[in-house]
């Protein structure tokens, strides 16, 4: 089984090279499932109905986030309307929406996606480790691929949680900083690893965002509106195979491309 999980999709650059590319690598790759963050789809912060409606569209089965979810104030009005848009799972008791979701492939084969905010540098959420263990205990019965996204900001913490989860879960690949980094491996349990699986959007900017406001914030640390860059369009992710019968990840793949100009 082949999973790809496209690393944060920003603004409609991002939204438009997905379209661009995906059915191409799904039918290239012969991908099973399609996992993505969403949470900077909406001009860079947040996401909306329409432009969850939109994704679903270009054939992503599931959609993570992380902290910027409830940027968009209407996303309390219809988050809990779509099983798989998910929210992380350790924020606290009582927000809406869902951390985790059991899902079918178009096989039929069911798969657990599981998504975690980290605490370094981040909200002080639950505990992310604890309420991993949490999460895997209401799906192992069910089914044993699991996937992790566990957005944080500290590479340590991603690590970590990397280490606590392998042999326990299929993959726990990382977004949020929005940089593809090159430490793709399986660990030794069977669990594939990578600190940050990076962005879909546009690379001739800070993290998505055009260079001068990002600069001038920088330079004289006054807040200012920060909008979604146009150029330099790629489209980031990793995709993991995965033993069926044992849930053990046997490969993982860094994947860019580049949409021209």
């Amino acid at each position: 089984m082949r999973i790809l999980l496209i690393g944060d999709i920003v603004g409609k650059p991002g939204r438009k090279v997905v379209r661009r590319f995906l059915p191409d690598i799904i039918y290239k790759h012969e991908i099973d499932l399609v996992i993505a963050n969403c949470e900077n789809a909406a001009g860079g912060f947040g996401v909306t109905r329409d432009i969850v409606e939109e994704l679903y569209r270009c054939d992503i089965n599931v959609l993570t986030s992380g902290n910027h979810i409830w940027d968009k104030k209407e996303v309390g009005e219809f988050i809990e309307d779509y099983e798989t848009l998910l929210r992380p799972a350790n924020y606290p008791d009582g927000s809406p929406g869902r951390g985790s979701v059991l899902t079918r492939n178009s096989s039929g084969d069911l798969i657990g996606v599981i998504n975690l905010e980290g605490r370094v540098f981040m909200r002080a959420l639950d505990c992310p480790f604890k309420v991993a263990e949490r999460e895997i205990d209401k799906l192992k019965g069910k089914t044993n691929i699991i996937i992790v996204d566990i957005h944080a900001e500290a590479t340590s913490e991603k690590q970590a949680i990397g280490w606590f989860l392998d042999g326990r879960v299929s993959a726990v690949l990382g977004t949020h900083t929005h940089v593809q980094t090159a430490d793709e491996r399986i660990l030794p349990d069977g669990t594939a690893y990578i600190t940050d699986v990076g962005m879909t959007g546009p690379f001739d900017s800070v993290i998505g965002i055009k260079k001068n406001l990002i600069l001038k914030r920088f330079l004289t640390c006054i807040p200012n509106k920060f909008d979604v860059a146009n150029r330099d369009v790629r489209l980031q992710g990793v995709i993991v195979e995965i033993d069926e019968n044992s849930g053990k990840s046997v490969r993982i793949e860094r994947l860019s491309v580049k949409l021209k100009d």
